[in-house]
């Protein structure tokens, strides 16, 4: 006869194993909501800063896990790539502004492609200059990421100065979609839906390409990898610019979000990132959305149940979930 505890996690795997986790966070929030029109409104605006903070957690996760880099300059990144989007949807303020899809639609990409290629080139600077020296030393690691991280955020005051900055948003991006008592951000949606694009993509790029064969190849036995006559450091290059260009993506996307951004967004933001990372397994893209869904979801609705819980709300989850799987939901490396 099997035991119990078999027999709960058959159950559990044959009902969606942890990819089911976001489902039943859903489920087990409606009743302790108690308002159905309440429980939605969350639920949307869970699901789209859990994308949000995918984009930005995603990149950490491929660097950390992936390359053994503790790179704690990630946030600034993140800052940079909110303050880059706000001065360009600023600067078109009157394509942001206009009547017009197309101009919306150009001045949003143009802020959102701005901030992207900022990170691809700060990542290649950062992991050529910063990063290289300190490969396979973690203590120098977080010491000199921290330190070109206080660098940055210097840079970011002497640029843009120490006020908060408004940040519009297009036009087409404004107002709500509404149904029946349910009112859902047009903001969100698109938060949601791109934050979906971007995994689909990277999922796609490391699963089912040569370029990802390579990277996960290198990750298990690098040595063996260059002896084939690959070029992995170039490869691992392209990595870190890939993961800062969506932590500067995720940036320009939380700051149309708030609306309102300081030089402290990115350092404010980083803890939950690492959370994420930490939550979802080393290296895992799967991972980085679940535990991302699972914070931006326990996060709204915590604050809705629990007012006085909702700062230690993500740390209870992170406890748990250790508890439970101490190598994160879907680990890549180390399990």
């Amino acid at each position: 006869m099997p035991s119990g505890p078999n027999i709960s996690t058959s159950l559990f795997d044959r009902i969606g194993g942890v990819n089911a986790l976001p489902v039943l966070l859903m489920i087990v929030a409606l009743p302790l909501v108690g308002s159905l029109s309440s429980w939605a409104t969350l639920t949307f605006a869970g699901l789209a800063m859990g994308m949000m903070i995918f984009l930005m957690a995603s990149g950490l996760s491929l660097v950390f896990g992936l390359m053994d880099v503790l790179n704690f300059g990630h946030s600034a990144f993140i800052t940079f790539g909110a303050f880059i989007a706000a001065t360009v949807l600023l600067a078109l303020g009157a394509w942001v502004e206009a009547d017009s899809l197309t101009l919306n639609f150009l001045a949003l990409f143009a802020a959102i492609g701005a901030a992207s290629l900022f990170g691809l080139v700060a990542g290649w600077f950062f992991e050529r200059v910063i990063v290289r020296p300190v490969y396979r030393d973690h203590l120098r690691q977080i010491l000199i990421t921290i330190g070109a991280l206080i660098i940055a955020e210097q840079l970011i005051l002497a640029i843009w100065g120490g006020a908060p900055i408004a940040v519009p948003r297009p036009a087409l991006l404004n107002g709500s979609i509404i149904i029946g008592d349910v009112a859902i951000e047009i903001y969100r949606i698109f938060a949601f839906f791109l934050g979906l694009a971007v995994f689909l993509a990277l999922y796609l790029v490391l699963n089912r390409t040569r370029i990802g064969l390579l990277i996960r190849a290198g990750v298990e036995n690098r040595e063996m990898v260059e002896a084939l006559g690959f070029r992995i450091e170039r490869i691992f290059i392209a990595v870190f610019m890939v993961g800062s260009a969506l932590a500067a993506m995720g940036g320009a996307m939380w700051a149309g979000y708030q609306g309102l951004i300081s030089g402290t967004l990115g350092g404010e933001l980083l803890v939950l990132v690492f959370i994420v990372v930490i939550i979802g397994g080393l290296g895992s893209i799967e991972g980085s959305l679940l535990g991302a869904l699972m914070v931006g979801l326990m996060g709204n609705y915590i604050a809705f149940i629990f007012p006085k819980l909702a700062l230690a709300s993500n740390m209870l989850l992170m406890l748990v979930i250790l508890l439970w799987r101490p190598w994160g939901l879907k680990p890549a490396v180390g399990g």
